[in-house]
């Protein structure tokens, strides 16, 4: 690590589930030991489903940008209507007087499509979350039997350990590459208590959260 480099930046997350917060301790460990990064950072890091309860304990007083990881998990209406709840906790959030702004950083349907385009593309739409255990198998060489599976603690893990700074590069090019065909397709960006995306999976704004961090470390 170069001994000029001092911390730059420091993120806040709010996520959904463990594997989240793996996968954020991972990128922050591997970013921080890259000696071509320009930069170190710290990433706070909270399993906290409900954007408005993790505003209301936080502590730091000047303005403060809390990106909230999201999955939409399904098509079904208690799925979408979780969604959009979550947007308005998020919309609430920021109107407390805490210098806080939310930004969203949703997965459709999962969280697991981000992990599966560190190595491949994955395109096609799928009807149930449950399907995604097949392309991380491919992606990964693994034998896994479904997702619970797959999120234990040391398979997330071992997943996670057979990545690169390089295999986040790719997952972000192939995020944007979803993104800008679902633009192309003329799918409708929703918006919602100020906050836009895809009903259509797959899509994802994961990826611009974290090539903002990969952009003002030089890594990409």
């Amino acid at each position: 690590m170069r001994k000029d480099r001092k911390y730059k930046d420091t993120y806040f997350f709010s996520v959904e589930g463990e594997t989240e917060v793996w996968y954020f301790e991972w990128l922050q460990r591997i970013i921080n030991s890259s000696p071509t990064a320009r930069y170190t950072v710290r990433f706070h890091c909270k399993k906290q489903k409900d954007p408005l309860k993790y505003a209301k304990g936080f502590n730091i007083l000047r303005e403060t940008e809390v990106v909230h990881v999201v999955d939409v998990e399904s098509e079904d209406e208690v799925h979408v209507k979780q969604f959009t709840t979550t947007l308005g906790r998020m919309e609430k959030a920021e109107k407390l007087g805490k210098d806080i702004k939310y930004r969203l950083g949703y997965s459709n349907f999962t969280f697991d499509l981000w992990i599966i385009l560190h190595k491949m593309e994955c395109n096609g739409a799928f009807t149930h979350r449950s399907q995604y255990v097949s392309p991380i198998n491919r992606a990964y060489s693994e034998k896994f039997e479904n997702l619970d599976q797959y999120k234990h603690e040391d398979n997330f893990k071992r997943v996670l350990s057979k990545l690169t700074l390089d295999d986040v590069c790719q997952a972000i090019r192939r995020s944007k590459y979803i993104m800008q065909r679902n633009k192309e397709n003329g799918y409708v960006l929703h918006q919602h208590k100020g906050y836009e995306y895809y009903k259509e999976n797959p899509s994802l704004s994961i990826g611009e959260v974290v090539e903002k961090i990969m952009s003002k470390c030089d890594l990409l």
